[in-house]
């Protein structure tokens, strides 16, 4: 399943940037609403680079608005370019990429005329697969810094306001305020977390475009430890790879007035974090499987968090146990049918009209996903039951998958019910069939 973290830290060696204002309120607005689509945790918004709609995730853990993925969208123009290495999460090198300045963004009312992209050449780097959906960049810092932004997870819509004492005001009235610092142009908070019986002060990188619940880093301090009971697993892609590490569930996790219980966190080996240099203390994240929880206001200018429940609050952590990660792998022409009945009319007896009514079927092809396992986790129920890497996903439970999103495929493997899954999968123009066990070995 996809539980992966596009969350993207850079290292550029360019000449420094020149300072940028935000983006701006249309004359007389001081308010603007508009929908989100929410996928695996993640928010995915439509955001026009130079009069083009392109598709951002929401990721309040990068700093520079960065673009990938353009292959459809050639009619993008850049200006003032320059190159550049971008560096990041991940195990392998950096990338090379491209500097743009005075580019204009536009969404919703708000607008701003020089912003400055990085662009990935890499074709590989790609997150669209792994998402569902077209995916073209990812904004982080430069979308939050002027302006308090609120994010209903439940209702899928964001509110932006033009910051004033006013708005603050009635948002307090509302919410629990938590302080937060932002740093290097990334929100942080100080919170708890209790692990291995034992109460652990953190600051943790508040990363909406991570989609896990919590991530800690072993390295940063003597008193985290992976607990006995974990499992190795792939948690992420980054600019530099994939990122590699374990999962466990730990006791506890404390911001503010909220605590959460029994919640999965990741814990990414030393080598997927060797390039990334962090903020001073940090020791984690938290990310949008603990923010979807809540509505969130964030306030950069004034470092302030606000957070109120709603009804996902107390939902269950769970987490993938089929040990398989599914990604789009493109789309294939599908023959479907089409009920259609035809009417006859005859003469009856006695002068009356007799309808005879014939059902029959047409056929039409449509385009419809191809979903394939990008990764199988080792000694997970998947590989056990014999499945690998590549093979392509045709039915789930006897049911074709191009009738779910890949969002309802994964789903199939975040069952709390420790159930039985059967697949039949195209291995090498074979079909096969596997059944296996959803076991919680947490």
């Amino acid at each position: 399943m996809f539980k992966a973290v596009f969350f993207i830290f850079i290292s550029i060696f360019s000449l420094p940037a020149f300072s940028q204002l935000g983006f701006q309120f249309d004359k007389g607005i001081n308010k603007t609403k508009f929908h989100f689509k929410l996928i695996n945790n993640l928010i995915f918004v439509p955001i026009k680079v130079n009069g083009i709609e392109l598709n951002f995730l929401l990721d309040t853990g990068v700093s520079e608005t960065i673009l990938f993925s353009l292959e459809d969208k050639k009619e993008v123009r850049f200006f003032n370019t320059e190159k550049v290495i971008l560096r990041g999460l991940g195990n392998e090198t950096a990338v090379e990429g491209l500097k743009s300045t005075n580019n204009n963004l536009e969404f919703s009312g708000l607008k701003r005329s020089d912003h400055m992209l990085y662009i990935v050449l890499d074709p590989e780097f790609n997150l669209s697969s792994h998402i569902g959906i077209p995916v073209n960049g990812i904004i982080g810092y430069q979308f939050f810094r002027d302006n308090l932004v609120e994010i209903n997870y439940r209702k899928k819509r964001i509110t932006v306001y033009k910051d004033n004492i006013k708005v603050r005001e009635k948002i307090e009235e509302k919410f629990t305020k938590i302080p937060m610092s932002v740093e290097k142009s990334k929100p942080y908070l100080n919170s708890k977390v209790t692990l291995n019986d034992k109460e652990i002060p953190v600051k943790l990188l508040v990363d909406i475009g991570n989609s896990d619940a919590v991530w800690l880093f072993e390295n940063r301090s003597e008193f985290i430890k992976v607990p006995l009971k974990n499992f190795d697993d792939f948690l992420g892609k980054g600019f530099s790879g994939d990122i590699y590490g374990k999962r466990a569930r730990i006791q506890k996790l404390q911001m503010g007035e909220f605590n959460f219980s029994d919640l999965v966190a990741a814990f990414p080996d030393s080598i997927s974090t060797k390039s990334v240099t962090m903020v001073a203390d940090r020791m984690g994240s938290v990310g949008g499987e603990i923010m979807k929880r809540f509505n969130v206001v964030f306030d950069y200018q004034h470092q302030q968090l606000y957070l109120k429940k709603n009804s996902n609050y107390s939902a269950a952590f769970g987490y993938n146990r089929s040990g398989v990660d599914i990604q789009h792998n493109g789309l294939q022409w599908v023959q479907e049918t089409v009920p259609m009945q035809t009417v006859s009319m005859g003469s009856g007896s006695g002068g009356t009209t007799a309808y005879n009514i014939k059902s029959n079927f047409k056929y039409k092809f449509n385009l419809k996903p191809v979903y394939e396992i990008a990764n199988v986790r080792k000694n997970s129920s998947a590989a056990k039951a014999g499945l690998r890497e590549g093979d392509i996903i045709i039915t789930i439970d006897n049911v074709t998958t191009h009738r779910y999103s890949l969002q309802d495929v994964n789903a199939f493997f975040r069952s709390e019910n420790e159930k039985w899954i059967t697949l039949e999968i195209e291995r090498e123009s074979q079909i096969l069939k596997f059944a296996f066990k959803l076991d919680d070995i947490l």
